[in-house]
């Protein structure tokens, strides 16, 4: 029995017309105009439309996507997902005004910590561009000196996180 490559063409008797999306070891994994994705066993009876060669090294869905996401989050300046402090997951943050009268303002914990770690990633891709840039060494360290100060600001916020590897760090004291 000779196997299938990704992008065969098959009529299967009870699901109708499909593409070949992934071989494994016991089954082809099928995706159906009418039914969506199916897996088959490799002695199963259909009829081949248009066969492809089986190629040694090909990558499953699964694999694609995954480097997809790596590529996306590399351009896109989005870092590693980072977890928030356990005892703050589902937590609210009241905003209370020091004048009277005023209503005070409840933002849920996870929003404001989403806030501010794209907010600390940003500043990380702003950090290499100006590395990476042409501007002069001195215009790139007075440059570095003020990403740093802006770190050293939001260091107050490290009570969110999860983990230390996370934290902002601004400079260190003499």
């Amino acid at each position: 029995m000779k196997l299938l490559g990704i992008g065969s063409r098959i009529d299967h008797p009870t699901y109708g017309k499909g593409v070949v999306t992934n071989v494994s070891l016991t089954d082809y994994w099928v995706t159906f105009i009418d039914s969506g994705l199916e897996t088959l066993p490799l002695n199963e009876e259909f009829t081949v439309i248009e066969s492809a060669e089986n190629e040694v090294d090909t990558v499953s869905f699964y694999d694609v996507e995954q480097s997809l996401l790596a590529i996306l989050r590399k351009w896109n300046g989005l870092g590693e997902p980072v977890a928030i402090g356990d005892k703050w997951k589902g937590g609210n943050m009241t905003l209370t005004p020091g004048q009277p009268g005023l209503s005070s303002k409840d933002i849920p914990i996870d929003v404001f910590f989403h806030k501010i770690v794209m907010m600390r990633d940003r500043l990380r891709v702003m950090e290499q561009k100006i590395n990476a840039s042409n501007l002069e060494e001195t215009e790139k360290i007075d440059l570095q000196q003020y990403i740093t100060r802006i770190y050293g600001s939001l260091t107050t916020f490290n009570v969110l996180f999860k983990s230390q590897s996370d934290y902002f760090v601004g400079e260190k004291s003499k």
